[in-house]
């Protein structure tokens, strides 16, 4: 497995320091908030594991599956809902919890939706950003833990045809993998 990875981009002792300070930043600005985490699986679910225990207030969370790659390494264009929320969100104010904001298009149509339940707020965190891929311009996160370049990226969550999710750092996937 290991030996499918180009390079590593971030390493696992990266990614827990940037996740304590994100989880410090959303306790100082959700003090006095109605907090529901929702995480967008799968690949965001080991982010969101560790940001939620780095967060330090009472929080709900909820989660949610949406598709728009299949088995490919490039966005179909078409999001589908595979998991709706099981919280009616009224009145929370909702961080989506993403694993990767790439071409904008599945958190703009999840804000979208999210948006008509009428929410008190919605916020992005996501893990990775990588702004060269975006298609989506007014798609920001409100919370970032780091900015990549456009490379396929594997591990802590994310994966190539739901694999190499259990990877410990985040690392460029040799293209001879995905170009079979």
């Amino acid at each position: 497995m290991h030996n499918d990875i180009l390079k590593v981009l971030v390493s696992e002792e990266e990614l827990q320091n940037k996740i304590k300070e994100l989880g410090n930043q959303i306790t100082e600005d959700y003090k006095d908030k109605n907090l529901l985490l929702v995480s967008v699986l799968k690949g965001s679910v080991v982010f969101m594991a560790d940001l939620m225990r780095a967060i330090n207030l009472k929080c709900r969370i909820d989660f949610m599956s949406v598709s728009s790659y299949g088995s490919g390494t490039k966005t179909s264009g078409t999001v589908k809902i595979i998991k709706d929320l099981d919280i009616d969100i009224r009145g929370y104010d909702l961080l989506i919890v993403e694993d990767i904001l790439d071409s904008g298009m599945t958190l703009s149509y999840i804000k979208k939706i999210l948006m008509d339940r009428e929410p008190k707020s919605i916020k992005i965190c996501t893990l990775l950003d990588k702004p060269e891929r975006r298609q989506v311009e007014d798609i920001k996160a409100d919370y970032k833990g780091f900015i990549i370049p456009d490379e396929f990226v594997v591990g802590y969550g994310l994966d190539y045809d739901e694999m190499y999710r259990n990877v410990s750092y985040i690392g460029a996937l040799k293209p001879e993998v995905y170009n079979k």
